[in-house]
């Protein structure tokens, strides 16, 4: 991890993100890096087992709670080392709550259950000087939170300190009919951004118009990280990885610079 991180530096990255962990496994490779690069943010939630977390919105509210509990983990983790925030998509797949239609809907149900984690981990997130960072999903792999619309929805319901939304533009390159005004409507509550194609391959190898999106980003006055989170073409070749990579970054800077 540490070799990873000194090519990033030496490529013009400003910050790592982390793949969620166990706290003592995110500090080893906070210890890996050794200072090389900071962490811009963590994504993911598990528990102390490195057990998924994803059930804020489950019925069993000691499901409910884990999720919390562990969330407040990664979050403290998050503040300990200047992370912006924890990314988190809530749940994913299909709702797991029941259907009281004509009374309430699956996604009202789910609404509720998320305001009230959100005014939980908000302040708790505030408090340790982070950000709790929803992420909306697409339709394959998420029914709740899939525009960016939705993730404001709610982050104005719980209002609350502490809390912000991601925009990942491969999720949004399927979901929205036009990214860059999603970006403008989400405006202040965007705090962090994911980088992939809509070949879910670096940034430069499909067709997403990443100038237009950086164009939004800055109209809204959007100061913060764009991480990658992607693959990089180029197999088992590591020279090959590298080589694309770097491609990829100098198109996001041209990019960038246009914008």
């Amino acid at each position: 991890m540490g070799d990873k991180a000194a090519w990033a530096r030496d490529h013009g990255a400003e910050a790592i993100e982390l793949i969620v962990a166990p706290r003592d496994r995110l500090r080893a490779t906070v210890d890996e890096i050794n200072g090389v690069l900071p962490i811009c943010s963590v994504c993911g939630n598990c528990d102390a087992q490195g057990n998924n977390a994803f059930h804020f919105l489950h019925p069993d509210p000691a499901k409910r709670l884990l999720s919390l509990d562990a969330s407040r983990t990664i979050l403290e983790f998050c503040g300990q080392v200047g992370a912006v925030g924890q990314i988190i998509p809530p749940i994913f797949g299909p709702p797991v709550v029941p259907d009281l239609s004509p009374v309430m809907s699956p996604i009202e149900i789910e609404d509720l259950l998320m305001v009230a984690a959100l005014k939980q981990l908000g302040p708790f997130a505030a408090e340790h000087g982070t950000l709790l960072l929803l992420e909306p999903l697409n339709r394959y792999e998420q029914h709740y939170l899939k525009k960016q619309s939705d993730g404001v929805r709610v982050i104005e319901q719980a209002n609350v300190k502490g809390v912000a939304l991601l925009a990942d533009l491969f999720h949004m390159h399927i979901e929205e009919t036009d990214t860059p005004q999603a970006i403008v409507d989400a405006g202040k509550h965007v705090a962090a951004v994911h980088l992939a194609d809509n070949t879910r391959d670096e940034p430069g190898t499909g067709d997403i118009d990443f100038c237009a999106s950086f164009a939004a980003l800055k109209k809204i006055g959007f100061d913060g990280y764009m991480a990658y989170e992607c693959n990089v073409r180029g197999g088992a070749d590591d020279a090959q990885q590298r080589a694309n990579l770097a491609q990829s970054l100098e198109l996001m800077r041209r990019c960038i610079a246009d914008a």
